[in-house]
């Protein structure tokens, strides 16, 4: 991969990060491209178990690189992070605008530097933000939220993100990355890696289903984790008072009939 992509898997943990310090990890047709393909491999490879995208200091993502119009500069990604089977933790650990906000939404889980500067302003520039930004951001902090951040274009905090519920935490920009980390080898060292997928899978999908077809899924993902390679492990561990040693592979046991992250429309896999 070229330089605007540095991708490091080490313990489970693949670190994907945005590296284009000088041009604060402006977005590019190249950057896209090269992360689909990480995340692809992400998917995929049952040794890695949790992903972290960050950015090389002092930014996460400064938005489209629009210095060069060679290209078009997206922020839909392929296959975006809510479509992989492992959980994606955004590090945001600086400036994320536009496409790099968007960018974060996709992600599963955010950590966000208290004094960086958020906003999806693509409006002030007569262009309708994408990235899935209609669809993720309402989902996350509401209606009204999400139409005052993206009708006026304005930017704000890791407060006020934190407050709003787009950040899981709001941190120091130097905590961001150690904490992603501690919680991405949590999740690789505790929870079996079936049940993860799957539950992220149906987290994503669920707000678009009605109550009752959420409650026949979880019976049946329940019914179908049972007779997995780690189905029992997890109770065993318990009765012998030790640490589970999960051995179960997402991409080999993945549901054949698949479990859609939209209705009709099947998921990556």
């Amino acid at each position: 991969m070229s330089s605007e992509l540095h991708v490091d898997v080490s313990a489970g943990i693949a670190v994907l990060t945005l590296n284009r310090p000088a041009q604060q990890n402006a977005f590019t047709p190249t950057m896209a491209a090269e992360l689909g393909t990480a995340l692809r491999r992400c998917d995929t490879e049952d040794a890695i178990r949790a992903v972290i995208i960050t950015g090389t200091p002092p930014a996460f993502c400064a938005g489209a690189d629009l210095s060069n119009r060679v290209g078009d500069v997206t922020g839909t990604i392929d296959p975006a992070p809510w479509r992989i089977r492992k959980p994606v933790i955004a590090a945001v650990n600086g400036h994320a605008v536009g496409i790099g906000l968007a960018l974060a939404l996709q992600c599963d889980l955010r950590y966000m530097a208290r004094d960086a500067v958020y906003g999806l302003n693509q409006v002030r520039r007569a262009v309708v933000a994408d990235g899935y930004a209609h669809w993720t951001l309402p989902r996350l902090v509401g209606m009204a939220n999400a139409a005052d951040i993206m009708l006026t274009g304005r930017t704000f905090d890791g407060d006020e993100a934190k407050a709003m519920g787009l950040a899981n935490s709001c941190l120091s920009a130097g905590e961001v990355l150690p904490t992603a980390l501690a919680v991405a080898h949590d999740i690789a060292g505790g929870s079996a890696p079936l049940p993860v997928a799957l539950s992220k899978r149906l987290l994503w999908e669920s707000l678009g289903m009605s109550a009752e077809a959420v409650g026949r899924l979880e019976t049946d993902l329940n019914n179908y984790a049972a007779q997995s390679v780690d189905g029992g492990e997890g109770m065993a561990a318990l009765r012998d008072r030790r640490q589970p040693k999960w051995t179960g592979s997402v991409s080999a046991e993945w549901p054949a009939w698949g479990v859609p992250i939209e209705p009709d429309r099947p998921g990556l896999g």
